[in-house]
């Protein structure tokens, strides 16, 4: 890859380009080349484009409420299977900004694909205390633009990651007749 090419990049590719670069060790006498800053957790993000319909699609209604915990049967149907999860995110060892811009990316592609229910694996954090993206990343949920994608979460089953992940009900995309 060609060091012009990296403009061309995605949030995710950035961030797990990001991930292996400060694994590598330089070669004597060369430092590691300066990283690419990330985009803040401020910086608004352009959504995918929705999919092509005949009727006019509208995001959910407006006044977004504070994402819902799920309901037991629905959380017991996804950890015995009955209900499938559409997609999973990896937030293992990356800084909150760097978990920020790719849960939020990879939010609003399931979204933007109509998908239903996702797994979010934040971590269980260290032996020393409760992670930090396994505390922070519910509490983004309730906050802009999550709130706008997020219906509702509850932890995962051990084994989709126990304590150390999140199920996520994304919100059903309106159709307005």
């Amino acid at each position: 890859m060609k060091r012009g090419d990296q403009k061309s990049l995605t949030v995710e590719d950035r961030i797990l380009w990001g991930r292996v670069a400060r694994t590598a060790t330089p070669l004597p006498g060369k430092k590691h080349p300066d990283e690419e800053p990330l985009p803040s957790p401020s910086t608004t993000y352009d959504a995918p484009p929705p999919p092509s319909s005949p009727s006019p699609v509208r995001e959910a209604a407006a006044p977004h409420k504070h994402p819902r915990r799920l309901d037991a049967p629905t959380r017991e149907k996804l950890a015995r299977g009955r209900l499938d999860i559409a997609g999973r995110v990896d937030l293992h060892g990356l800084t909150q900004s760097e978990a920020h811009a790719l849960l939020l990316s990879f939010l609003r592609q399931a979204f933007a694909g109509e998908r239903r229910y996702v797994l979010v694996i934040t971590g269980k954090g260290s032996s020393r205390g409760e992670g930090v993206l396994r505390r922070v990343v519910p509490q983004w949920f309730s906050t802009p633009p999550f709130s706008e994608i997020v219906g509702g979460f509850e932890e995962a089953a051990r084994h989709h990651g126990g304590g150390g992940a999140l199920y996520v009900r994304l919100r059903r995309r309106e159709i307005r007749r």
